[in-house]
């Protein structure tokens, strides 16, 4: 059997047809990459907000006597205020605090006239603000209130009288630095006008005396002896 040549042409033709022919069957794209997906970094915990340091409560005043009452912006001697009222009235804190001193005995005669038992019935207490506030004349004092106990604003301390010195039923009001906190009669008694005090927590207000007598003390300091006819 005899061969047949083919040109060399011709192979060529036939081999550039067969690479430019489209191939049959599925086509498959290659995959694309895959995208790297930034991982969340776990979140820093949030940093607690600096919680505000409460604020110290307002210091309340009050009134210190129940009921009808009334008061001059004048005082013999010294500084204090007589607040008048009817015996058997109701005397209260007129601040929060700490007692201080009571005075549960009228020791005051006459015929000595001893300035430490004028005031008769007392009590003293040490404010929370840091004044010391004093009442005397007092008819009877509660049994609860005794040196070292706390009180509230308000809380009753006894009942307005005439013991000690006194020729009418009232409370004696006096405001003064702690100084010794207790003994020094002639500063507890009072060194700075109550009244415009007063005047304030009548109507529900809350002036307070803590400037006026912290320049007191800057001034005059805490004697330890009374002074001459005191």
């Amino acid at each position: 059997m005899r061969s047949r040549l083919v040109p060399a042409g011709l192979l060529t033709a036939l081999a550039l047809a067969a690479c430019s022919s489209p191939v049959s069957g599925p086509v498959f794209a290659p995959a694309a990459a895959p995208v790297a997906t930034p991982s969340a970094s776990p979140s820093a915990p949030a940093s607690p907000s600096a919680s505000a340091s409460p604020s110290a409560p307002a210091v309340r005043y009050v009134f210190p006597v129940l009921g009808k009452t009334s008061y001059g912006r004048t005082h013999h001697d010294y500084h204090a205020t007589d607040v008048m009222a009817p015996c058997g009235a109701t005397v209260v804190a007129a601040t929060g605090g700490t007692v201080l001193e009571v005075s549960r005995v009228d020791k005051w005669d006459p015929k000595t006239d001893d300035g430490a038992d004028r005031g008769g019935l007392s009590v003293s207490l040490l404010g929370d603000d840091g004044v010391r506030y004093y009442g005397s004349h007092f008819a009877a004092i509660d049994g609860l209130i005794r040196p070292g106990v706390r009180v509230t604003a308000g809380q009753q301390l006894g009942k307005v009288g005439r013991t000690g010195l006194a020729s009418a039923c009232h409370l004696h009001f006096g405001i003064s630095p702690s100084c010794a906190s207790t003994g020094d009669w002639w500063i507890r008694r009072g060194v700075v006008w109550p009244w415009r005090y007063l005047d304030s927590w009548r109507k529900g207000g809350a002036k307070s005396p803590v400037a006026e007598v912290t320049t007191w003390q800057a001034e005059h300091g805490c004697t330890t002896t009374p002074p001459p006819g005191a």
